[in-house]
């Protein structure tokens, strides 16, 4: 398959301008393409993964991706999409957020590559100089309002008397414009991609190119991503899942994507795996036979975590996710990256004193029970059990040698929940 093949398999369009001329086009030689990523927060989440991909997928057959952080744009705020005005942000903040979106930007493309480097951007560098008179003429009068309120976001804003429509956000669409025709103007970029609510500002781009400098551009814009229930796919019980391992950790990472629906499973392994067609089939027909074995999520979190926080967090990811939802709670192979990881997601608390010490006096001093009465009775009940061994004797006691590279210990208390003591010396 070419790319253009490729993404439509994944299902990766939803539309696309002069489509025969742009497959044409990039069967001839390599093309540059870019995409947008708003800096409205410290840092991308799983719906940005699905541009950042595309610039990957892109990279890797053979074309020069460019990933622009909208510093400009981003002090605007983009209408589409949204029913209410955006909160400014301050310029302190933008820049903080460009920082560290740049910084995740450089996770997924190749910029030191010998034939099609990436490149990173950032709008400011273009869009701060400009005199505002000088934009007006020079590119304002280039714009039909006619054509800008058009557009459904900016048109189902004008009808809402309430909220309405600040001339700040209706003048995004000729600063994104403004983007494609000078990334075509000095860097040859002829691809935009979005989402496809970017349509009618990649289409303006396209028309701007084509009135400044006379050359074809065109776009590419991706499907909204729905799950099966209908809810705009990226949320968790805990709001959006970030790619910042501060906001969403590798390992509730990991987890939003082994909990992923089995209708929505073969989607999201061609959306945001790298997997080709061959080893997708094969997961799934084996998923279709056994699907309690919930192989297919296992593949698509191991795959899509391995992306965004490396081979190590993810397989640690999977280790911790099989003591808190397998059978295997024996953590004295662990190395110390699975203990920390498993002590940051289940509920924790530090032992200070002597060793040895009676397990009833070890519990109720690190908070894993409220009191010694109730450590007594989870014993005799045969609900205790100590880095995957069951205490049997109320009399039991801990050493230093219990405790797993000198500092961690497992508690199960009861069928399934979970207590990490971390031993303060």
């Amino acid at each position: 398959m070419n790319i253009y093949e490729e993404l439509q398999w994944r299902g990766l369009i939803a539309d696309c301008t002069a489509t025969e001329e742009l497959v044409k086009r990039l069967n001839e030689k390599p093309i540059t393409l870019y995409c947008g990523f708003d800096p409205s927060a410290d840092s991308l989440h799983v719906g940005n993964l699905i541009p950042l991909l595309a610039l990957r997928r892109f990279q890797l057959a053979g074309h020069r991706s460019i990933a622009l952080a909208g510093g400009a744009t981003g002090s605007i705020g983009d209408p589409s999409g949204k029913t209410q005005e955006r909160q400014l942000l301050s310029n302190e903040k933008i820049a903080h957020n460009i920082d560290c979106v740049k910084r995740q930007l450089a996770r997924f493309l190749d910029f030191e590559s010998k034939t099609n480097p990436a490149l990173l951007l950032d709008n400011a560098d273009w869009i701060a100089p400009i005199r505002y008179l000088d934009f007006l003429r020079d590119i304002g009068k280039l714009f039909s309002v006619n054509m800008m309120i058009a557009k459904e976001s900016i048109r189902a804003r004008m009808e809402d008397r309430e909220n309405g429509i600040s001339y700040t956000e209706f003048s995004y669409m000729l600063l994104q414009a403004y983007d494609f025709y000078h990334l075509c103007k000095n860097y040859d970029c002829r691809l935009q991609m979005g989402g496809n609510d970017q349509q009618g500002n990649i289409i303006a781009g396209i028309d701007l190119i084509r009135k400044k400098i006379g050359v074809t551009a065109y776009g590419i814009t991706y499907p909204l991503l729905l799950s099966s229930s209908g809810e705009k796919f990226g949320k968790s019980e805990g709001g959006a899942v970030w790619l910042s391992p501060k906001r969403t950790t590798p390992y509730r990472f990991y987890q939003f994507w082994v909990n992923t629906d089995d209708r929505d499973v073969e989607r999201l392994l061609k959306i945001y795996t790298f997997l080709p067609l061959e080893d997708i089939e094969e997961v799934i027909n084996a998923h279709r036979e056994h699907p309690e074995d919930r192989n297919a999520q296992k593949l698509l979190a191991m795959e899509v975590t391995s992306t965004v926080h490396g081979l190590q967090a993810s397989a640690t990811a999977k280790r911790v996710s099989e003591i808190l939802f397998g059978e295997d709670y024996d953590i004295s192979d662990l190395t110390d990256d699975v203990l920390d990881m498993l002590s940051r997601e289940i509920p924790s608390g530090t032992f200070s004193g002597v060793l040895p010490v009676a397990v009833v006096d070890l519990l109720a001093e690190s908070g894993a029970v409220s009191s010694k009465g109730e450590a007594r009775r989870l014993i005799r009940g045969g609900g205790l059990y100590i880095n995957g061994e069951r205490v049997t004797e109320e009399s039991a006691r801990v050493d230093k040698k219990d405790f797993v590279s000198g500092k961690f210990l497992l508690l199960r208390l009861g069928k399934k929940r979970f207590f990490m003591v971390r031993r303060s010396v």
